[in-house]
């Protein structure tokens, strides 16, 4: 490839981010606000009974199992458990506690809500690093005075820029709650007759679902304060320097 053809092509990508740009913030920006504001008034990111978002583990209490000393230890000394069978030695050990359904389910309401938003995440993310690109090729070569257009745009591309930084985040936020859920789960399974281990996973799916629910409603937002903001100053995003100021000077 030839230098002026990779020239040419890299002017039709700038001239294709452009007009994909401009058509996102008139078309598709209004179209994301409202699809966002459905999807928060509908289940599963709407419900007033939060007993909804709870799963069931599926770990079950194990009766308690009493030793009595019938061998003249003294009360509090620790025993051993033998392995006679094998005729092992004697290792110190408590009681195995085995899952009856062989594993423990993920909240499937919360998964479902998590299905539904990251797609949404994902396209926030993708149209911001756009738009991000799309104001960078409208900014004009540094020049002295007249650089009152070029504020708003620098100002524009850190809002921009905001938004992408902070939907990027969102991600981490899903994948800490799962390793979060999991090991309070494995306390669950380890310590099963502690009650707070169990309410306390409740209380983190009741936490998850509050935070989705304001997840969605940010990334609304940000898309509407974008809109508002590039709506509003468009003329001078496009066009920072006109060309009439230029033609005045001389």
């Amino acid at each position: 490839m030839s230098t002026e053809d990779a020239v040419a092509q890299v002017d039709d990508y700038k001239n294709s981010v452009k007009k994909k740009a401009e058509k996102l913030v008139r078309e598709k920006f209004p179209e994301r606000i409202l699809h966002c504001n459905k999807i928060l008034e509908n289940s599963p990111f709407f419900c007033t009974d939060f007993s909804i978002v709870h799963s069931h583990l599926g770990i079950p209490v194990p009766e308690p199992h009493i030793l009595n000393n019938h061998d003249g230890s003294p009360p509090g000394k620790k025993r051993k458990v033998t392995n006679c069978e094998n005729d092992e030695e004697p290792v110190s050990g408590s009681k195995v506690f085995f899952i009856p359904s062989g594993v423990v389910s993920i909240n499937p309401y919360i998964t479902k809500m998590v299905d539904i938003i990251k797609p949404i995440i994902r396209t926030l993310v993708e149209e911001s690093n756009l738009l991000k690109m799309w104001v960078s090729f409208l900014i004009p070569k540094i020049e002295d005075g007249n650089n009152f257009g070029v504020g708003i745009q620098e100002d524009t591309l850190g809002e921009i820029r905001t938004v992408e930084s902070e939907a990027a985040a969102f991600f981490d936020q899903l994948s800490r709650y799962y390793i979060t859920r999991a090991k309070l789960v494995s306390k669950v399974a380890k310590y099963p007759h502690i009650d707070d281990y169990r309410r306390s996973v409740c209380e983190l799916d009741e936490k998850e679902y509050l935070s989705l629910r304001i997840m969605l409603a940010e990334i609304r937002n940000h898309y509407a304060s974008l809109h508002d903001m590039i709506i509003k100053n468009i003329e001078k995003i496009q066009k920072p320097r006109p060309a009439n100021v230029l033609d005045a000077m001389y």
